[in-house]
């Protein structure tokens, strides 16, 4: 089974996430932050990843410890859920509109985390919620995920449609690069014979 179930504590957080990357896009996600839990949400749909996230943080704050925090341990439960990698396409793309939004993710499921983000919000806050933070989010999940990963702003003039699309995105080229390779079944896709 490729599931994980993580817990992260630290003195400004608590964290557990839940995943299946053979799922359905099921959800349950709470955060305290309802647009951070939106996000979340489309993830998880358009990965078709299983996911339930519970978070507690330091909210009287702001959600900075929390996006983060998330981010660490959904990439550290992703990582576990992969395993060694055998027999997954591990590369994954997706050019995605959304409205006056386009945004293109590649990634790389290597183990070598490294984030390419250009994205400019044009708006600071989408609601209440700081548009930094969507950057931030994508960051940690990169690092703890081990995953190259390139975001893209083709063009966009609404924030939380960029968000949005960021998320989708990025959703939809984990579902690819997570799906069992039907031509290498048990095989480690890398000629180092590791990932």
């Amino acid at each position: 089974m490729r599931t994980a179930t993580l817990e992260r504590k630290t003195a400004e957080t608590e964290i557990r996430v839940e995943l299946n990357l053979d799922g359905t896009g099921r959800h349950a996600n709470a955060t305290g932050i309802g647009f951070f839990d939106h996000m979340l949400d489309q993830l998880a749909r358009h990965a078709l990843i299983d996911l339930k996230i519970t978070a507690r943080g330091d909210l009287h704050i702001d959600d900075h410890h929390t996006v983060e925090d998330v981010g660490i341990t959904l990439g550290q439960a992703l990582a576990r859920a992969l395993g060694d990698k055998r027999g997954i396409l591990r590369y994954g793309e997706c050019r995605l509109p959304m409205d006056d939004t386009q945004v293109a993710c590649a990634l790389d499921l290597s183990g070598r985390p490294y984030l390419v983000w250009n994205i400019a919000m044009p708006s600071p806050k989408i609601g209440s919620f700081d548009s930094e933070l969507v950057r931030e989010f994508f960051q940690a999940l990169s690092t703890h995920g081990g995953i190259t990963l390139h975001m893209d702003l083709i063009h966009g003039i609404n924030a939380h449609h960029i968000a949005e699309a960021a998320f989708k995105a990025c959703a939809r080229a984990l579902r690819g690069a997570v799906a069992p390779d039907p031509r290498a079944t048990g095989t480690i896709p890398s000629t180092k014979g590791a990932l």
